[in-house]
């Protein structure tokens, strides 16, 4: 286990300073520059207003190790002790902290508790000189692409409509007799139908554990439950996993092990996740999936923590990346654990539309779900709808069945725009850019055919609907005949502060079909597609099993570099590599890491930040070679990194013995005086033979990092009428942050605020719904954008809805 990067003063979000404003009406807290030396320091993250009363949950990490924490150090800890320093904790913070209560407890791969308190009592908390931490109790969600579910009709369905299992070899794996028998897998999510058929046989008397309803019956939240939506997400990624019935998962004989911890409407917390991660570790499971996350690009969060323990203590953990593609930086937590194995998502393989639509010259495919829908739009005269951005409420009042929308890029994802549109009845979509130029992303399973165009000739196409010309025809033609490739909307590293490659590595997560309750008491259970990293996860943790099973004397760190090692490579539609943040090692592939005959280790490796303005800085990284043969081998390795001005050499050849281990050295310099600033990637290549045996990814950055410096905005009504509170989330901290109004056509109104010196982390401010620090807003729909800068790089942000002024 990596140490853990030293954390800022616990002071951090328990005092304000005195922001500098441009304009009035936003209150902001903050952190002082100033550290305490009496306190041993600590970050916290989250939006926690100490100021306030209201009763909140956060997450306390001890600084008594965890059991498995202890165990790697070599230091003798029991449940019973750890008990001890827990009770005498939670008695000094129960003497002196009003209306505080103990909820969760944990000891195994994390060491705390749960406390719900008022906010403004935390201070006395983060005096404990026995607290080391203290953490939001954050919201997590499944990593799925919202609207993009699909439930199959049963004359609809039939055995291989599931591609993605046999695709990365899993059928391979069976016919070598090789199918999870015996390996316990657990699925931390929105819990599981294990009533139904196809997984019946994969779960014992002891199904798991219900951290919502806490008790041992870990099913799905049915239709009717008050606190929200019913859920199924839990039971198609079981599916995927070990489904063995008319669906095949990967591992079909595996036993899974149910842990909900994602409630109605597939909402839960981080003191739940981490009581579900120590659960399936107690539960003696040997694999564990968690296809869900946030957005927080940090490593050092209290999931990810445990997530790396659980790792130490012989669990493979597998999570999704998280589904904000395709720029860099977007990876959340748990994605960004050290020690787990984080998936990315692809997309099988398949064929690409050109379009040809008027005289519109920037007119291209920018998706599909299924190619008959293309062909039965292809050539027909149809009629086109205005539909503003494509929100729900833009098709209302408007009938667009069997007809084209056209949308305006902004404010929702583009998937949503397509299944909004599919949902009131449109056969096809066109999405013009808000901004100058053409859009660039193109996202495989668009709920309807979707053709995009540039802003310019899609306000052009607007106006030419205004004069009458409201219909048009639409010729495809195929393209391309594509591989597979890394889904648009996979989140991508690198990881904040550790610079990590995330994710490690990709398999299938575009329109996977597997096991879903229907919640329908006549006909239960059924079968759905659906898409997102939490699609892709499920299908490593399936792999994770086969090779427990085949190999059971293999660790999770060798199973996680085996499966780096024997990746595929994938290129993009022109036939270049995709970056290592977008594709890790590339995509799972079992039968070749069933056969492996060497590991090496790790499975990528980042440098770094080089910082020097003059001269060069070197840096050295050791890679660990394993010979699993019955004979001597010797292996060869090159080393590369693409930019000027760095360069790399290492050991060149290295001859390892029979079940035998070695070491290789890289040694990587940057000549400031030739070098720009930015990120760059280099392989270290390993041959034994000729044959490839890895090719480990690396990286580096020169100078300051580009990572967003705001990710998120958000904007909820205050605790007064027409106010609001306003959050952003500021990675890195801001030198300057602004706060811009825009109406609902995205047209700038003002500003809101402007503030110098922010602190890192999630910052809240109250805001009197002014603009321009005087003129009231009148009652509609508006969008909030959040513009910040730091060390000579900026990035901005919109909300993702409109808030309303009433």
């Amino acid at each position: 286990m990596k140490k853990r990067l030293m954390r800022f003063s616990i002071f951090a979000f328990i005092l304000l300073f005195t922001l500098s404003t441009f304009l009035t009406g936003v209150q902001a807290k903050s952190s002082p520059k100033q550290e305490s030396p009496e306190l041993e320091k600590a970050e916290i993250y989250g939006d926690i207003d100490v100021t306030s009363d209201k009763q909140t949950t956060v997450i306390v990490e001890l600084k008594e190790e965890s059991l498995a924490e202890a165990k790697a150090e070599g230091k003798k800890q029991t449940k019973a002790s750890l008990k001890a320093e827990r009770s005498k904790v939670k008695n000094k913070a129960e003497k002196t902290i009003k209306k505080a209560k103990i909820k969760r407890e944990y000891d195994r791969v994390f060491s705390g508790f749960s406390m719900k308190l008022p906010a403004s009592e935390i201070p006395k908390l983060l005096a404990v000189k026995e607290v080391k931490a203290v953490y939001p109790n954050a919201t997590y969600k499944p990593d799925s692409i919202k609207g993009k579910d699909v439930t199959l009709a049963a004359d609809a369905f039939y055995p291989q409509m599931d591609k993605s299992a046999p695709y990365i070899g899993a059928d391979q794996a069976w016919k070598s007799g090789y199918t999870g028998k015996g390996i316990k897998v657990a699925v931390i999510d929105t819990g599981v139908d294990y009533t139904h058929p196809d997984l019946k046989k994969n779960f014992g008397l002891y199904k798991g554990y219900d951290f919502v309803d806490n008790d041992y019956d870990p099913q799905e939240t049915p239709t009717g439950d008050p606190r929200g939506e019913s859920t199924d997400h839990g039971t198609h990624v079981a599916g995927t996993i070990a489904a063995n019935g008319q669906i095949k998962g990967v591992a079909p004989e595996a036993t899974l092990l149910a842990y909900r911890v994602l409630g109605p409407g597939g909402s839960g917390t981080t003191e739940n996740v981490i009581a579900g991660i120590e659960k399936a570790v107690a539960d003696g499971a040997k694999v564990m999936n968690l296809s869900l996350g946030n957005s927080l690009n940090s490593p050092d969060y209290a999931t990810s923590i445990a997530l790396d323990w659980a790792m130490s203590e012989g669990v493979a953990a597998v999570t999704s990346n998280g589904n904000s593609g395709p720029e860099n930086w977007t990876v959340g937590s748990p994605g960004t654990s050290r020690e787990a194995i984080s998936v990315g998502a692809s997309q099988l393989p398949y064929n690409e539309y050109a379009v040809k639509f008027a005289s519109y010259s920037t007119a291209k495919v920018m998706g599909y779900d299924e190619e008959k829908d293309v062909q039965a739009l292809n050539n027909q005269e149809v009629e086109l709808v205005e539909a503003g951005i494509g929100q729900a409420d833009d098709f209302e009042g408007k009938d667009v069945r069997g007809k084209i929308a056209v949308i305006q890029r902004g404010g929702i994802p583009f998937v949503d725009k397509a299944e909004h549109a599919k949902n009131a009845g449109a056969i096809g979509a066109v999405i013009y850019n808000n901004v100058s130029g053409e859009i660039e992303a193109n996202v495989a399973g668009m709920a309807v055919p979707t053709v995009k165009l540039s802003k310019e000739e899609g306000e052009e196409l607007v106006q030419q609907m205004k004069a009458g010309k409201r219909t048009a025809v639409f010729s495809f033609h195929l393209e391309k005949e594509l591989g597979e490739t890394i889904a648009s909307f996979s989140s991508r590293g690198p990881v904040m502060d550790t610079w990590m490659i995330k994710p490690d590595v990709s398999a299938p997560g575009v329109n996977i079909v597997s096991t879903i309750p229907t919640h329908d008491p006549k006909n239960p259970h059924g079968y759905g597609s659906k898409q997102g990293t939490s699609m892709a996860s499920p299908h490593v943790a399936g792999t994770a099993a086969i090779l427990k099973q085949a190999k059971p004397e293999w660790t999770p760190e060798q199973m996680k570099a085996v499966l780096m090692n024997t990746a595929e490579k994938l290129t993009d539609e022109n036939g270049k590599p995709f970056p290592h943040s977008a594709q890790g090692a590339g995509s799972i592939r079992i039968m070749d890491a069933l056969k492996t005959s060497s590991i090496v280790s790790p499975g990528s490796h980042s440098f770094g930040t080089f910082m020097k303005d003059k001269g060069k800085q070197t840096k050295k990284q050791s890679f660990t070679i394993e010979n699993l043969s019955s004979y001597r081998k010797a292996y060869q390795l090159e080393y590369s990194f693409k930019g000027q001005g760095i360069s790399v050499k290492g050991t060149e050849r290295v001859v390892i013995p029979a079940k035998k281990t070695g070491k290789a050295t890289a040694k990587v310099t940057v000549n400031s005086a030739k070098t720009k600033a930015g990120t760059y990637e280099g392989t270290v290549y390993v041959r034994e033979g000729g044959r490839k045996v890895a090719e480990i990814p690396t990286l580096l950055i020169v100078k300051e990092p580009d990572y967003p410096r705001v990710t998120s905005v958000t904007v909820e009504p205050g605790t007064k009428q027409g106010t609001f509170t306003v959050e952003a989330y500021l990675p890195g901290g801001a030198e300057e942050l602004a706060f811009l109004v825009y109406n609902e056509n995205l047209e700038l109104l003002g500003q809101a605020g402007v503030y110098k010196n922010q602190g890192k982390g999630y910052q809240s401010y109250q805001w009197s719904g002014q603009i321009n620090g005087s003129a009231a807003l009148k009652p509609g729909k508006y969008y909030m954008l959040a513009y910040a800068s730091s060390k000579g790089k900026s990035s901005y942000v919109l909300t993702e809805d409109p808030f309303i002024v009433e």
